[in-house]
């Protein structure tokens, strides 16, 4: 294991700044308001609420104790805990690889779109800008063409910054930075809000999005809808929550800070549906009222937010705010992203900070800059992000409650660790969510999920493309993440972390 002395937060709250930071992404802003408006509306809000306090918190805290308690990355963490747990730390590490490189390349297309926003350079056919004229994509999926420089260019300047901020360290890079981030993200985003409300057919798209439509209730996939949204949406199942509380205090309180970080986050959520429904209800009353259909994803931020943005009073202002909040909430989710594969790095290799950042951010960096920012780049970003977020994230999540709460059984030494040193203590429920509510929900989500993609092809794509770019890529993640646990680190953990905290703690 690593000789290098363990980094530690500066603050609780800046823990929690950088937790809430990670938690706070992409999919807050387009994904939360699309899945609530085709699952009930406003009934919605209870199966969401009820999976926040059933899986979404638990397996917050549980990550949060595993991390603190073992003192390392995602793999060093599982191994501590025990052997046959570590290939799901490289298999969370592998996972973040993959959506690293990908997602940079959407923040680059968020920084490109802040200067459109200004000129509203998309003219009268947002859809047409983004798909021919600025991503140029190609025809044929799996073929990468040419080169795009408006967006190499800026997915560039997205890394530089990005490993510029984890070289300086776990305090003086990662925590200060969210404390800059956070605040602004959220002063942006009310004020993109307050605007949004004050919109002609705001009320239309209020609407439509908190009107309850109570019989959904009785639909399974809502709730499977709502289980699958908390997951996605909380950061965990990647390794990141593990390697964020690695770097606490001993006396740290978990509960506490899971409570804040988990509310705070679902509060975000609800903000940007208010603020895109609102916006949307402008869209449609500006159509001529009545109906209207709404997807989550690159197509409800880059194609239906500039079209609303060119016929709106103070479009340019508007566009700048909503543009520069998915950078931020971007960035902040992308260096916990790549967080976790530079502390495993460390730890595997006995890395200092900025060797370690320089040889993962080149490697990370580099097949970013290399597949995405070409013309067949968007299609290889939408089957990977398509599979490693269903066969990936979500099933590694679900080993690893069933390695430790079933394998291993470890839940009660959690928490009594967890019980510790928290203001509020976890009790029974902890363990009943984490033994039976949270697996049962995530194997039924994989179920419905592979159901889907066994009854067609995923956005009707050839299927020898599907199985390279889609299940080879889920596939290869977990293979890889076998083989590397099979490795022999180069010392073993005499004296670890564990053996002392257990005979603390029984």
């Amino acid at each position: 294991m690593s000789d290098q002395p363990r980094e530690q937060w500066g603050t609780r709250a800046g823990f929690i700044m950088a937790a809430i930071g990670s938690a706070i992404g992409l999919g807050n802003i387009w994904r939360f308001p699309a899945e609530a408006y085709r699952n009930g509306g406003g009934a919605f809000l209870l199966p969401y609420l009820i999976a926040l306090l059933t899986a979404g918190l638990p397996l917050l805290i549980m990550e949060y104790t595993i991390g603190r308690r073992y003192r390392g990355s995602a793999p060093a963490s599982f191994r501590r805990l025990g052997k046959p747990a570590q290939f799901i730390g490289w298999w969370q590490v592998l996972i973040c690889f993959v959506i690293a490189t990908y997602y940079a390349l959407i923040l680059s297309w968020a920084v490109r779109y802040v200067g459109f926003s200004v000129g509203q350079q998309w003219g009268d056919d947002a859809e047409t800008f983004l798909f021919v004229d600025f991503l140029r994509v190609g025809d044929t999926p799996g073929d990468l063409g040419g080169y795009i420089g408006g967006v190499f260019w800026p997915l560039l300047a997205v890394w530089m910054i990005v490993l510029g901020i984890l070289a300086l360290g776990v305090r003086r890079g990662i925590e200060r930075a969210n404390r800059i981030f956070i605040p602004l993200l959220v002063v942006f985003f009310i004020v993109l809000v307050i605007r949004a409300l004050t919109l002609d057919g705001a009320a239309l798209g209020l609407d439509a999005f908190f009107t309850p439509d109570w019989d959904a209730l009785t639909d399974g996939d809502v709730w499977v809808a709502a289980y699958g949204q908390i997951f996605f949406s909380l950061s965990v199942g990647f390794g990141i929550m593990i390697t964020y509380a690695s770097y606490l205090g001993r006396r740290s309180d978990l509960s506490g800070s899971a409570l804040v970080a988990g509310f705070a986050n679902s509060s975000f959520e609800i903000l940007a549906g208010i603020g895109v429904f609102a916006t949307l209800g402008f869209l449609a009353s500006a159509a001529g009222g009545g109906v209207f259909e709404t997807e989550g994803g690159l197509g409800l931020a880059f194609v239906a937010f500039p079209t609303i943005i060119s016929q709106m009073p103070w479009g340019a202002f508007f566009g700048v705010l909503f543009f520069g909040s998915l950078v931020i909430a971007g960035l902040t989710s992308l260096i916990s992203i790549v967080q976790v594969i530079v502390s495993a790095v460390q730890d595997r290799l006995n890395l200092a900070r900025v060797p370690a950042v320089l040889l993962v951010g080149g490697v990370v960096a580099l097949a970013s800059v290399l597949l995405y920012p070409t013309e067949g780049g968007l299609y290889l970003l939408d089957a990977a992000d398509r599979f490693i977020n269903r066969y990936g994230i979500a099933l590694a999540a679900l080993a690893s409650v069933i390695m430790v709460a079933w394998v291993l059984r470890k839940l009660p030494v959690l928490q009594r660790d967890a019980d510790a040193t928290s203001a509020i203590r976890l009790g029974r429920w902890w363990k009943v969510t984490l033994g039976i509510i949270t697996p049962v929900m995530l194997g039924l989500m994989l179920i419905d999920a592979l159901a889907q993609e066994l009854s067609e092809n995923y956005a009707g794509y050839p299927t020898s493309f599907l199985l390279w770019a889609g299940w080879g890529v889920a596939a290869g993640a977990l293979l890889l993440a076998i083989l590397l646990s099979l490795l022999p680190w180069r010392r073993e953990d005499a004296g670890a972390p564990q053996d002392l905290g257990e005979k603390r703690s029984e």
